[in-house]
């Protein structure tokens, strides 16, 4: 598993190319070949095509790299994940601590699902691993959790307004998910949504996503077959 390949210098980069096409390499001070056999896993958390245009990623590489893609939307996206990551760090970090740590209290999950998570999976594993190093109880509070303060409360927010931020957030998933699915084919994915044409093409302008965006992957794909 590869993070921030982006990051990877240009000369780094043509070395990992040539791995993946050759699948050989030589270990350090050995001056004999050997076969891998491995499977590579890439991820990024910027926009991949723009760094292959500003030239930070080779896009020979990507090509060979783009072979399943899998876009993982933001965790405020997702958020019946919360929940489980947020239990998952609880125990992993009791354990290390020593601490009798065991669940939250409601106002504490309120407060986790309420917030918007810009640092995503590692802000909220930091959160949950302050809070459970710093308390001496068994149930996780709401003061126990530190967010920015910057962040607004959304506990103020009415029903109607809560309700339309989380529909919001799935429609936009959801349609990625079709255009993803369906190479950003519009007759495809509002056949599989079950809505009219039009109205698919509502929801997309709606939400501002850009369908040539899929197309355009998709057909880069084909010219290099």
């Amino acid at each position: 598993f590869l993070d921030e390949i982006d990051c990877l210098p240009l000369l780094s980069q043509v070395k990992l190319l040539r791995f993946l096409q050759e699948k050989e390499y030589r270990p350090l001070g050995s001056t004999k070949r050997r076969q891998a056999n491995v499977r590579v896993v890439t991820a990024t958390n910027v926009d991949v095509e723009k760094a292959v245009h500003d030239g930070k990623l080779r896009q020979d590489l990507y090509y060979r790299l783009n072979m399943i893609p899998i876009i993982l939307p933001p965790l405020r996206e997702r958020r019946d994940d919360i929940t489980l990551l947020a239990a998952h760090f609880m125990v992993r970090y009791a354990t290390e601590f020593k601490k009798n740590a065991n669940r939250f209290s409601p106002d504490a999950l309120q407060k986790l699902l309420t917030y918007d998570w810009p640092g995503n999976v590692r802000e909220l594993e930091h959160v949950i691993g302050r809070a459970v190093a710093l308390s001496e109880q068994r149930i996780i509070r709401d003061v126990d959790i530190v967010l920015p303060s910057k962040e607004p409360d959304a506990r103020q927010e009415s029903f109607r307004q809560a309700k339309a931020k989380i529909v919001a957030q799935f429609e936009r998933t959801y349609l990625q998910g079709l255009l993803l699915a369906h190479q950003g084919n519009i007759t495809k994915a509002a056949q599989a949504a079950q809505k009219d044409r039009g109205a698919f093409w509502h929801l997309l302008r709606k939400h501002r996503i850009d369908v040539q965006r899929y197309r355009h992957r998709t057909q880069k794909e084909c010219d290099k077959s």
